[in-house]
Formats: structure tokens, sequence, C-alpha cells
């Protein structure tokens, strides 16, 4: 009798762990499900937040670039179409406009109706939004007058479409408590709306002020002004392409490796602000000489060097960025800091387009600044000159004294004896490597050497 007690226990016990297993799988399977569709309505971002606070602050952007497109005629197309048809097509846009807009970086906030809007510049703030919008427009457009051929081959309605851009701040945020959506305000959108409305078919319509951020870029031609309430007459312009020395093709509709560069550069002061904040807030406070300041006094040097050297600007893009990061690895570990560097530049430079070459030659740039310096290409020299121009300098002392002060604090120096000693022995030894290095700091470093024999 007890054991057969004891069997039909296990028996229930079995069933209730059973159940509850099953139930906490639905639990989870349901959670991920509400978050993946949480993840297709709001960015990431937003949708981090309203999950771990229940709800979303609004957010104020000072630069954002907003994008409305819309299809010309589109009420007289739905009176020709069947419904079906008409909506798989719509739908065949859109989707293709999401692929543009996500390859751009850019957020889309909403359709209504043939109506399509997104935004550069949110939910992470950036300065290159301007020109990602402006290079989705003109991949829409293109995608469009292809769709458009095809559609006089089959007989099928033709499709035109107006694109409006234009520049400002806005304020995004949550709206809704049931059917939650990512939304923006403010005159910015207005604006963006009456560019698409005042704009032309085939053509992309951008106002005055995000025609002064890519102007560089792109050919733009005036085509006048539009009054808009409470702002005044705003000037327009189409977006005819990529400026000649810009481009990769005659139409102007190819970017070259030029664009790609200059592009870039605008990128990476959007790089260095996070880096640089990053290190500011996570390095350790005993780094009297790896500090922030030494960081900034690098990036500095390897252009002034880099310039007077004579590299093109796609190697001054990947020594500045090796020059930000060559000592971001202190906060991770002080031993061996330059395999942490170059961990945190492939973990992060993705993020910010920077290909898989870009990235090696930067790392290898990088692990050039261990000592002793070996560098053999004129890009490493730069860069080992950069990172030791302190010692031809004339804050060389207090400079010095800051980084025994450090060394002593990690128990790598013991006496000022033993550090002055080391440092005489280390410039005697030391020679930069480029010309423009040498003519700079050569005088001042054998002056240094002067003065730490004399304290010896």
């Amino acid at each position: 009798m007890f054991l057969w007690f004891r069997i039909e226990l296990r028996k229930q016990r079995s069933e209730i762990e059973k159940d509850f297993y099953d139930k906490n799988q639905e639990l989870i399977y349901q959670k991920e499900k509400a978050e993946k569709l949480l993840a297709n309505l709001l960015p990431k971002q937003t949708a981090e937040e309203l999950q771990t606070k229940g709800k979303v602050s609004s957010r104020r952007f000072r630069m954002v670039t907003v994008l409305f497109s819309d299809i010309h005629g589109f009420t007289k197309i739905v009176e020709q179409m069947n419904p079906e048809d008409l909506i798989d097509e719509l739908d065949k846009f859109f989707m293709h406009f999401d692929t543009v807009v996500e390859k751009f970086n850019i957020e889309k906030i909403k359709t209504v109706g043939d109506a399509y809007m997104c935004a550069g510049g949110i939910p992470n703030k950036n300065r290159t939004n301007p020109i990602e919008v402006v290079l989705a427009a003109m991949e829409i457009q293109q995608y469009m007058k292809s769709m458009k051929i095809n559609s006089r081959e089959t007989r099928k309605a033709i499709w035109g479409l107006r694109v409006g851009v234009h520049t400002g701040p806005v304020i995004a945020g949550v709206v809704g408590s049931k059917k939650v959506s990512y939304d923006i305000w403010g005159d910015t959108v207005n604006t963006a709306s009456r560019m698409e409305s005042s704009g032309a078919v085939n053509e992309i319509n951008i106002s005055g002020m995000t025609y002064m951020l890519v102007k560089e870029f792109f050919i733009c031609e005036y085509r006048g002004r539009m009054p808009v309430k409470y702002k005044g007459n705003i000037d327009m312009y189409f977006v005819k392409g990529f400026l000649p020395n810009m481009s990769a093709d005659l139409k102007g509709l190819v970017p070259n490796e030029y664009f790609i560069t200059r592009f870039q550069m605008l990128r990476y002061d959007d790089l260095e602000e996070s880096i640089l904040t990053k290190m500011e807030n996570e390095l350790p406070k005993n780094l009297y000489y790896h500090n922030l300041k030494h960081t900034i006094d690098v990036i500095t040097e390897v252009e002034i060097i880099g310039r007077k050297e004579g590299i093109t600007e796609a190697e001054m893009l990947l020594i500045k960025t090796a020059a930000l990061f060559h000592d971001t690895g202190f906060i991770l570990s002080y031993n061996d800091h330059e395999d942490y560097s170059v961990k945190l530049a492939r973990h992060i430079l993705p993020q910010y387009k920077y290909s898989e070459d870009q990235i090696n030659e930067i790392a290898s740039l990088i692990m050039h600044t261990k000592h002793p310096p070996q560098p053999k290409t004129k890009l490493e020299m730069i860069m080992c000159d950069a990172d030791l121009d302190y010692l031809g300098r004339t804050d060389f002392i207090p400079v010095s004294g800051n980084l025994y002060r450090e060394l002593k604090e990690y128990g790598k120096i013991k006496s000022i004896d033993d550090w002055n000693r080391l440092q005489i022995k280390f410039i005697s030894n030391h020679q930069y490597f480029t010309k423009t290095a040498r003519n700079m700091r050569d005088v001042n470093k054998n002056k240094q050497l002067e003065k730490l024999r004399e304290l010896i």
C-alpha cells in the first residue's frame, strides 16, 4: 500500500512538473513574440525603454532629416486597377522602401495610404542623416523609374513618385496605449510635407536647410521659394545627382571612392564623439598619462604629420581612427591594452560602416604603438611618431612626471631615479621616423635629454 502511494505521488508530481514546464515555455514564447512585435513597431532603444519602464519619454532632436513621398495620381490609379493588384503593387513598393531606409540607417515612421514617411537622425543622433536621407531618396526614385519602364512594357498603371525632404528639430515619442506607434512632431515635419506637395514627379525636392548640409556632395538645382506659415519663404532645390568629382558615372547616379571617403570622414565625427565620451566616463581615474588628453593629442598629431607627409583622405581616415582607438583598451586592462584596443575597434567599427579591410589596417596601426616601435609603412611611422610626440615637446618634463606617477601606481617602476635613467636610455635610442616629426621635435628632444642628465 505504501509503495503504491509513493508511485502515485511520483506520477502526480511528474504531471505537475510537466504542466508547469509547458506553461512556462508558453509564457516564454508569448514574451518573445510580444518583444519581436514591439521591435517591429518601435526603434530598438524605445522598445527596450517601454519594456523596462512601462513608458517612453518623449525626446527632442536638434537635427533630423524628414522624408515624405507620395505617389502621383494615386486616386486615378485606384479607379483603374483591380484592388488586389493595387495593394500588391503598393506593398511591393513599400517593402522595397523599407529595405532602402534600413540600409541607410533611417527610421521608418509610418505609411498613410500611398504616402511614406521616414526620418534620419533618430533615435540615435548623428551628423550624417541629411546625406543618408538624400541617398535613400535617390535610390527610391531610381527604383520607381525602373518600375515605370516595366509598367509601360506590361501595360500596367504608370507610377510616379514625388519626394520632399527637410532638416530641422523634431520631438519624437510613442503614441497610443493599446496600439503603440513611434511618431515625430514639429515644424520640420510640416515643412517636409510641404516640400513633397510642392515637388515634381520623379524629383527630390529639398529645402534650403537640407541643401546647406548636402551641397558639398550633390548637384542641386535651385527652383525658387515657397511660402510656409510662420516660417516665411523657404528656398527649394531639386537633387540631380552626385557632384562630378564624387560620381563614378556620367549621369551622376553612382558614388565613387572619393564620395565614400568624404562621407565616412563625416561619420568619423560621430564615432569620435562617442569614443571620447566613453573614455571620459570609463577610463580609470589613475591614468595620469594615458588619459583622454593623450588620445586627443595623438589624434591631433597624426593629422598634422599626415597632412605634411601628403597622405590621402582615405589614409587619413584610417590613421585618425587608429589614433582614436589606440588607448581604449585601458578601459579593460592596463596590461596588453593594445590587444584590448583592437578588440574594441573590431566590435564598434562595423556599426559605423567600416569595411573589414579598413578594420584590419586600423588594428595593425594600433598594434604598432606597442614598444619598441618597429614601423614599416608610412602610416605606421606617422602613428608611432604621434604616439611619442611628447618626447620633443616643451612640456616634456611635466608630461613625463605624469607617466612616472602612473607607472609607479601600477607597480611598473620603483623610484624617480630609476625612471629618469630609463628615460635617458629610451630617448638616447629613440628616433622619429618621419621627416616631419624630426623637423618638429628632434631639437627639443635633445634639449629634454640634457635636462634629464642634469637631474641625474
